[in-house]
């Protein structure tokens, strides 16, 4: 489930990619393409996840990629990432944070920390993909039907809870969310996507614990997952989970350095999705456009323009 694809505009002459095994730089010419054995490649770093980090799946393709890139002596990691989903949209409501979120923490932990280990020297990284980040469950469902009364329905023969309904208190009980392990129903999609959902950006906490360690641009674009894959629906959510800003790149401090802001051009630094009106599958890319400076110390002028997309 993981897979990168670096394009390197012509003009630019000066670029190298990192041997991770001879541990030095190599400079990149033509093109190169990595396919079967990516974890044996020393070009990139490919990692899965232990498998006791999910134990719900009998085996996983989460985990990450890793390259290093110079551009006119300035190094950088871009790290390709793919977190653990959540199973049950049952489970994940029960506590707050949820369960899924604990396991998502202690994965991107587990790439963090590898990623500034000894064994290389320390560069700025960018860290982009599905982290699968989710809202706090809980307190979504607990804002949304604040003022609903809520009906449990469980399995006859196990007693298990399968489906949990939500219905305004007057207005004729009108049913506001049901939820099942693969159902998000909620009745107003609106919700999600008025000023591109920010006031639920509230709820979307499982990155505050690393805030020391990653910064990331404001959001300003609606929630990136689950979108429908009807060719003809391309605004509309499918109700399978909750929307959730689950595409994302990250960064380190030092990294967040290296962008140029012009205080003349606003959107000299772009963070934002793509095709918020047409069909891109059950996720919408998201992309990161910014100018980088070229080398410590050299005139500001030096830069290149780059662009991450999710």
């Amino acid at each position: 489930a993981l897979g990168s694809f670096y394009f390197l505009h012509e003009s630019l002459k000066n670029i190298y990619q990192f041997d991770f095994k001879a541990k030095k730089y190599k400079k990149v010419t033509g093109k190169e393409i990595y396919s079967d054995t990516l974890e044996s490649t020393p070009m990139l770093e490919k990692e899965k996840f232990p498998q006791d980090y999910f134990p719900e799946c009998k085996w996983s393709r989460k985990g990450f990629i890793r390259t290093r890139w110079c551009i006119t002596d300035c190094a950088f990691d871009l790290v390709n990432i793919h977190l653990f989903h959540d199973a049950s949209n049952l489970i994940a409501w029960e506590t707050s944070p949820s369960v899924y979120s604990g396991i998502r923490h202690k994965a991107l932990g587990y790439v963090l920390d590898r990623i500034i280990d000894q064994r290389f020297e320390k560069v700025s990284y960018f860290v982009f993909g599905d982290f699968n980040f989710r809202l706090d469950a809980k307190a979504v469902v607990e804002t949304l039907c604040a003022k609903a009364t809520m009906q449990t329905i469980r399995a006859a023969d196990t007693n298990e809870v399968v489906k949990l309904i939500f219905r305004e208190s007057d207005n004729d009980r009108k049913v506001m969310l049901q939820l099942e392990k693969k159902l998000f129903d909620y009745f107003n999609q609106d919700v999600f996507r008025d000023n591109n959902g920010t006031a639920l950006l509230e709820f979307d906490r499982e990155l505050s614990v690393f805030k020391d360690r990653l910064y990331e641009l404001d959001i300003s674009f609606p929630p990136s997952y689950p979108y429908s894959e009807d060719s003809s629906q391309g605004k509309q959510y499918m109700n399978t989970r909750c929307p959730a800003w689950c595409d994302r790149i990250l960064m380190s401090h030092s990294a967040k350095e290296l962008i140029l802001k012009s205080e003349n051009d606003e959107k000299i630094v772009i963070y934002d999705h793509i095709g918020p009106n047409v069909c891109m599958g059950d996720h919408k890319p998201v992309f990161l456009s910014f100018r980088i400076a070229a080398g410590a110390g050299k005139p500001i002028a030096n830069v290149h323009k780059c662009c991450v997309v999710q």
